[in-house]
This record gives C-alpha cells, structure tokens and sequence, in this order.
C-alpha cells in the first residue's frame, strides 16, 4: 500500500495545488485543474506499481477528482448566467426609465404650451389671470372630468322626459296574438303560437331568457322582432370568444385617460331607468365564452328578491359630474331590462352549466315556422308597469293548483331516489311564477308544468351515465303515465325517449 499512498499524495497534490494557483492567478489555476494531460503522465508513472486491489482506489479516485472538475465547471457556469441574467435587466431598467425620463420631458413641453395658450387666451380678453383660472377649473368639472359622456349625454337628452302612459287594455292572450302576426306580417317572421305562449311567460318568471336550437332557426329573429314588436329596438350584444368578466357588459374605468368606457349594454340599461318601456337586451351567441364568467355578477343581482338591491359598483367613488342615476359610483339596474341570450350548441361553443340554466328560461327552438296569413297587426307601445300588472294578476288568477304541487312533488322524490338529482326550492318558485303566465296566455297547467319540468330538470339527466340509468327511464316514463295520465307529459317523455336513443 504504500506505493498506493505515494501515488495518492502526488495525484492530490497536483489536483489541489491548482486551488493554490486560483488565487495567484484565477486563469493559470483553473488550467492547472483542467490539465488532464498532467493527470495522465502521473498515472502512467504509477501503473505499473499498480496491485489489482490498490487499481481500485485508483479507479475511485480518479472518479471523485472528474466529480470535483465537473462541479466547478457546473459552478462557473451558473455564475455567468446570472451575471447575463442581471445584466440584461439592469440594461432594460436603464432603457426604461430612459424612456420615463423622456416622456416627462414631453409632459413639461406639453404643460408649457398649455400655460402660454392660457396667457395668450387672457391677454386677449384682458381680464384678471386669477379669474380666468377659476374659470378654466370649472371648465375642467363640467367637461374634461366628465368620465360617462354617454350616459351624461343621456341626462342631457331626458332632463324634461315624463314617462308615458299608453293606455294599454289588451290580455295576456292577445298579447301572444298580435306579437305572433306583428312578426309574420311585417317581418316576415313565422312563429307557432305555442313558442310565444312560452316566450311570454319565460319573461313573468326571470330576467334572463335563453333561446336555444340549431342555427337557422330564428333565436336571434324572435328577441329582435320583440324589441320591434314595442317599438323600442333590442340592444344587441355580440358576445367575443373573449369574454372573461363583467367589464365586457358594462365597460371600465380607463386610468390613463381618466374616462370610463361604456358600453352599449351599459347605456341601454341606464336609459331604462327613465322610462316605463319594456327594454330588452340580447346577447347573441352568449355561449361563444363561459357565461358565468362575465354574467355572474348580473345572475346573483337579478336573483334577490328586493329590486333595491340590483346594484352594480361601476367607479369606487363618486365625482361632481357623474350621471344622475349613479351614486357613490353605483348603479342601480333597472328593473323593466330584459336579457335574452342566444345559445347555438356545436363544438365551437362553452356548455351553460347548472349555475345559468338554474336562473334563466330556457326555450328549444329547433324548427322553422309554417306560414300561415297573418293579419295586419301593428307594432305597439307597452308600459313596463302594465305588464307587470298582467303577470301579478296571473299569479292569482291561475295559482298552480294544489293537486299539481303535490305530484310535483312525487315527481321530485322518485327523481332523487332513482337518479340522485333533487328540484331544488329555487326551480319550484320559478315554476310557480311560469306556469300561471302561460296558462294566462292560453296554455294548460299540465303542458305548462311538463315544458318546464323538461327543460330546467331532465336536462340535468344529460350530465349522468346514460348506460347505468336505462332502465330507470323507463320506468320513470311509466311513473310519469300514472301519475298524470298517459302520454300528458309529452316533453318529458321525449326528451327522455331520447335521450335513451343516445345509448
């Protein structure tokens, strides 16, 4: 061993007299580490004292020697790459507040020119400075500080406005009537009167209406020629694919330029709060993006159940020349606006989850109306007040019957006890609210109840493994034959039929 030990002691020296030479000289050291000519020649010398056991120490340490090298080399590098790294940053830092640096340049130009445009302006007129700049800073109030001109401009427009009152007289039933010929004779618009039953008495139960279908249909028709049929034109809002929260409906505050950007969801909402107009709004293609990114805040607002609580927050605080209705930067939501979204289902589009379809109507429109002749119905104004007056004398009139709760409620038992999915208190008081309105326009309790039962519940079944609950459909087909009669429930029958073909 103890050739081994000399070998070792040279082999070490050599490895470790480069540290020595780092700090007399940084670049003749790390040749001296790296020098593996150096190692060779000493290994040579020993080999051939070399006995098979000690050939093992030799092998490890030159192992741990290549480990050393590599560290140090690792070492090198990861300092020289945050030296890049920092520098780069200190750079871009120069850069960027060589750049401030010039734009406040710019800034002082701009001031200056400002102030010699203010001298000059009151050397002309050849009044007192000092009086010229309390002018100039209520100039400022009224206009250069005006952050909603649109709605400003609203104010200026309604400043006299009295709502109007149209006198109207006609039914629910009528109602249905002359907007189902207002649209085919004028519009060229063909709609079953069963759809518009189902449109009229969506809008007495919730402010958010979707149409739903296949393209082509005439889901988009339908809100527009609403707005026509009232002679106050729809609002329409394209939905972008964009779409990520509430500032795409009603517009933001910009910091740069001091100016709130409104939309025209916006406007249409505040100009309902002048007048006693039935408004609607439609959001076209609203599936495009996630509805509940940018409408849940209105969902949770048009929910409570105290209209004086439907405030939005715009601004955070309130300025002299904020719009009449805005206070302290809030806005209260007008409640004769209606919402109709429109909902293509393809690939291309986000599915509405439970949290939307749980607040809104929606209604299936997924065939073309049959022409028929239409009579010469015009387009007419209708009182937001009046309407509502329809819809609360429905609720009386045709309360929901206590037989028809009570099998709801069967129905609702055998849905949790072979699906696992439950009404919910919140879809019984809608349907409460429905079912009165569409019976006031015409309809049947049971048909109100069964479209409602298919379009907020079953819908629900789609979300479930179809395979395990086959044969549950079909006994729920047959608990729905007796518990109302057979075949009464037609739409939940079909939806069920198939969606058992789906399998």
């Amino acid at each position: 061993m103890d050739t081994f030990f000399r070998f070792l002691y040279d082999f070490l020296s050599a490895f470790f007299s480069g540290f020595v030479f780092i700090f007399k000289s940084f670049w003749e050291g790390l040749m001296m580490i790296f020098d593996i000519p150096r190692y060779s020649s000493i290994l040579n010398f020993y080999k051939e004292d070399f006995s098979g056991a000690e050939w093992i120490f030799v092998v490890v340490s030159i192992m741990l020697v290549i480990i050393v090298i590599g560290l140090i080399g690792l070492l090198l590098y990861l300092i020289a790459q945050k030296y890049i790294r920092v520098r780069k940053s200190l750079v871009e830092q120069e850069e960027l507040l060589e750049e401030v640096g010039k734009l406040n340049q710019e800034v002082g130009k701009l001031m200056s020119e400002k102030e010699k445009l203010l001298a000059l302006k009151v050397s002309q007129l050849g009044v007192n400075p000092n009086e010229e700049e309390v002018e100039t800073e209520e100039e400022e109030i009224t206009d250069d500080n005006t952050r909603f001109s649109k709605l400003n401009a609203l104010d200026n427009e309604y400043r006299n406005y009295t709502a109007k009152n149209y006198d109207n007289s006609f039914t629910l039933t009528e109602l249905v009537h002359n907007f189902q010929h207002f649209a085919a004779y004028y519009l060229g618009l063909y709609y079953k009167e069963e759809l518009i039953r189902l449109f009229i008495a969506s809008l007495s139960s919730t402010k958010l209406v979707i149409l739903q279908g296949i393209s082509g249909t005439g889901k988009t028709s339908l809100a527009y020629a609403w707005g026509k049929f009232l002679q106050n034109d729809s609002c329409v809002a394209s939905v972008q694919p964009s779409w990520r929260d509430r500032t795409e409906l009603f517009g933001y505050f910009n910091e740069f330029t001091k100016k709130f950007n409104e939309t025209d969801v916006l406007r249409e909402i505040y100009k309902a709060g002048y007048t006693d107009d039935v408004h609607t709004i439609i959001l076209d293609e609203m599936n495009i993006a996630r509805v509940e990114y940018y409408f849940a805040e209105m969902l949770s607002i048009l929910e409570m159940p105290n209209r004086d609580e439907w405030i939005v927050e715009l601004v955070s605080s309130q300025w002299p020349t904020d719009p009449k209705f805005i206070k302290a930067g809030k806005l209260k939501i007008a409640p004769n606006v209606w919402y109709i979204g429109t909902i293509n289902n393809d690939d291309s589009t986000f599915m509405v989850t439970d949290k939307v379809y749980d607040r809104a109507m929606p209604i299936d429109i997924n065939e073309k109306g049959q022409v028929f002749n239409a009579e010469d119905i015009p387009a007419q104004n209708i009182n937001y007040s009046y309407l509502e007056g329809l819809f609360e004398e429905a609720l009386a009139k045709y309360e929901v019957s206590e037989e028809t709760l009570n099998k709801v409620e069967e129905m609702d038992d055998f849905v949790i006890n072979h699906f696992r999915i439950a009404f919910g208190n919140r879809i019984v008081a809608h349907m409460k609210k429905f079912v009165p309105v569409y019976m006031a326009c015409g309809g049947d309790e049971i048909d109100g109840v069964d479209y409602f039962i298919a379009k907020k519940i079953l819908r629900k079944f789609e979300q479930l493994n179809v395979a395990y609950i086959r044969d549950e459909i079909d006994n729920y087909i047959e608990f729905l034959d007796k518990l109302f009669g057979k075949g009464r429930m037609k739409e939940c029958q079909e939806f069920l039929l198939r969606l058992k073909r789906t399998i």
